[in-house]
């Protein structure tokens, strides 16, 4: 007898859940969970990280990624203003610094302002400000296209009625349009933020203290000194304890803004700056 197409479907969903369950089972046999423990889930291994790995490196990871954060939003502003800008010159440079920075590397930025502007022009930055500049001008080439769009998302009646009020364009830019616009892009923001977050690890490159280490070089220092990749699995539980409640709050924002979409890098698939 042939199947209702309802019922195929509900057939089909069954073998799904069958064959999850089938390989469960298969990876639960064939497993050594001896050596698993023994590799990652060495408990004496995981004490001794603590509480540095909170206190030092879970910390100083939240300070880089948000003064990055912070450059990196200011700066795109300012570029997404310029891309906008009735100036041809100004779009121009927006456009060729994004384009740039969208198609480079985060790591080659690290080593320029490490290495490079230092014997180029004599500079010197501490650790904060590299961490800052480099992250901040990799984001700000991805957030500028996010407040760009969050801009032109904004109704243009919105415009016309600041200024049928007698504003005069730029304070209506910045009263009106820019809090609207910003109130939209905030779920892909939210993203950006978790990028950051993960190409703060980038910071390796640098030479750093030992009260300067992020999560990253943090575990990579722990597990040379380990016979266990405890320390892997250690740091990667705290990135998650930053991560997945931004992760929850990007799809909060979302269904608060009205799930409204705009085309954005994250958007387009070109949201991966490192």
């Amino acid at each position: 007898m042939a199947l209702s197409k309802r019922q195929r479907a509900k057939a089909f969903r069954l073998a799904q859940y069958a064959l999850l369950v089938v390989v469960a089972a298969v990876l639960a046999v064939v497993a050594d969970w001896g050596e698993i423990k023994r590799s990652f889930f060495n408990l004496d291994i995981a004490a001794e990280m603590f509480p540095n790995v909170i206190t030092v490196a879970l910390k100083n990871t939240l300070v880089y990624t948000a003064l990055g954060f912070a450059f990196g939003l200011a700066l795109g502003l300012v570029l997404a203003l310029m891309k906008l800008s009735p100036v041809a010159p100004y779009r121009w440079l927006a456009t060729i610094y994004i384009e740039f920075f969208r198609g480079v590397p985060a790591l080659l930025v690290f080593i320029a302002l490490s290495f490079g502007v230092p014997l180029a022009f004599g500079l010197q930055f501490d650790i904060y400000s590299t961490v800052m500049l480099a992250l901040g001008i990799v984001g700000a080439a991805y957030m500028a296209e996010t407040i760009r769009a969050g801009i032109q998302a904004v109704p243009k009646g919105q415009i016309e009625a600041a200024r049928s009020l007698g504003m005069s364009s730029g304070r209506a830019t910045i009263t009106i349009v820019i809090p609207q616009a910003f109130r939209i892009i905030l779920p892909p923001l939210t993203n950006e933020l978790i990028l950051l977050t993960k190409d703060s690890s980038l910071i390796y490159i640098i030479g750093l203290a030992r009260d300067q280490y992020e999560l990253t070089k943090f575990g990579r220092e722990t597990l040379s000194r380990s016979p266990s990749l405890t320390p892997i699995l250690v740091v990667g539980l705290c990135y998650l304890i930053i991560t997945l409640p931004l992760g929850h709050l990007s799809r909060y924002l979302e269904r608060r803004t009205g799930g409204k979409k705009i085309s954005t890098p994250e958007s387009t698939g070109l949201g991966v700056s490192g």
